[in-house]
This record gives structure tokens, sequence and C-alpha cells, in this order.
């Protein structure tokens, strides 16, 4: 990937909306509602306070849940990718 967030930001692959229902039904696109689930592409280095670099509280392919209308869309090699804040992410999902 040709780009690096900067300080406390991070870039995020959206995750695929399921097209089915658990009991089967299938979700029309126009019904279909902005996934809030993704997966972490690139880190940045951390927030600085007090001349201190606070580590992130997350990494490079951990998936996160974060707030529907979260971050900016941006793309890069024609890919479609959202870069937000670290306080835009509500959750890591653990396996």
């Amino acid at each position: 990937m040709k780009i690096r967030p900067l300080h406390d930001r991070v870039i995020v692959r959206r995750l695929e909306e399921q097209e089915k229902t658990k009991g089967g039904i299938i979700i029309p696109e126009s019904a279909k509602e902005t996934p809030a689930e993704g997966k972490v592409v690139a880190v940045g280095p951390g927030k600085k306070e007090d001349g201190k670099i606070e580590p992130m509280g997350v990494k490079v392919n951990d998936t996160i849940i974060f707030s529907k209308y979260a971050g900016t869309e941006i793309k890069v090699e024609g890919e479609d990718l959202l870069i937000m804040r670290e306080e835009d992410i509500l959750g890591v999902v653990e396996k």
C-alpha cells in the first residue's frame, strides 16, 4: 500500500454485509445498511501527548467495529477504504 496514516489514524477496509439472513432470506442491495465492521489495513504511530507517543490500541489485521458514519472515504489503488481516528473505533472483535 502506498499510504501511511499519521498520528492516531487507521486505514480500514469495510467488511461486506451478508446477503442472506440466518433464516435464508435474501437481502436486496437497496435494503442493505452500510457495514460498521472492517479490517485494519494500516496503523499510524500513535497520538502524541506531553511529548510522548501513546501506542495504538489496534494493529494491522484486527477486525474492528466502528460507528456507522465514522471516518473519511478514500480511494487507494482503485480500492475504497476508510481513514479514521482511533477514537472512532468502538471495539475490536476477538476471535
